[in-house]
Order: C-alpha cells, then sequence, then structure tokens
C-alpha cells in the first residue's frame, strides 16, 4: 500500500521529517500534536487543560483539511508528562467529544516537545 500524506497548509510542519497525518486505505493516522498556538508558534500558558484545548483545535483544523470532524476519531494516544495532569486531561477530552467517546491509551512519559505537558495523536475512520 502506498502512503498518501494528508496535506496541510502550515510551514512550520513543511520543515520536519514527518506527515502531519497519512491515509492507509479508509483510516487516517494523525501525528501527535502539542498545544502549540499555529499563529505564534508557541506552546499556548496555562497548563494541561489550555494545551489539551488548543490540541483539540489543532487535530480539528487537521481533520478539517481531511473532510472529517472529532465524531470521526475512533481512537486516541494521549501521553502526559505528569499522571497528575489525568483528571485534567479527562476533562479536556469530555469536552472535546461526544459519547460514546473514542477508545483512548494514556501513557506516562519523561518529556515531550517544546516542554509540552501532554501530546495526542488520533486515528479517524
Amino acid at each position: 500500500m502506498t502512503r498518501k500524506a494528508l496535506e496541510i497548509d502550515n510551514p512550520a510542519l513543511a520543515a520536519l521529517p514527518f506527515s502531519p497525518g497519512v491515509y492507509a486505505g479508509k483510516t487516517l493516522f494523525l501525528s501527535g500534536q502539542v498545544g502549540v498556538d499555529p499563529a505564534t508558534g508557541a506552546l499556548v500558558k496555562g497548563g494541561v487543560q489550555a494545551e489539551a484545548d488548543q490540541i483539540f483545535k489543532n487535530i480539528s483544523m487537521a481533520l478539517a483539511a481531511a473532510g472529517k470532524d472529532l465524531d470521526d476519531v475512533v481512537k486516541a494516544n494521549v501521553y502526559l508528562v505528569h499522571m497528575d495532569d489525568y483528571a485534567a486531561m479527562n476533562d479536556a477530552y469530555a469536552r472535546a467529544f461526544d459519547k460514546p467517546y473514542p477508545a483512548r491509551t494514556c501513557i506516562g512519559v519523561a518529556a515531550l516537545p517544546l516542554h509540552a505537558r501532554i501530546e495526542i495523536e488520533v486515528i479517524v475512520r
């Protein structure tokens, strides 16, 4: 199967050695997102909830480029630097998705790009 990249108009991503998303048949795998404001290129301030809210905005923009939205997400992988942020992440997750929620895995990690506290990747049908 040939990989087909999701095209997103973001010059900052163009210089990085990965695709923002890749199609495998009818399934779209989005690369992990941290809470970067696309207008400034900086990580948003305000902790894990603010970062998660920005992540879901970023994911929504990527999904829109694919003609999809958050209702099409079937699986999410969440990476937290501090597992103490689990409840705050759950609050943001519940605001972003409607029931039935996508399947999810949450993993504690040592560090993330830009000193982010959270990163999320999704799989879309």
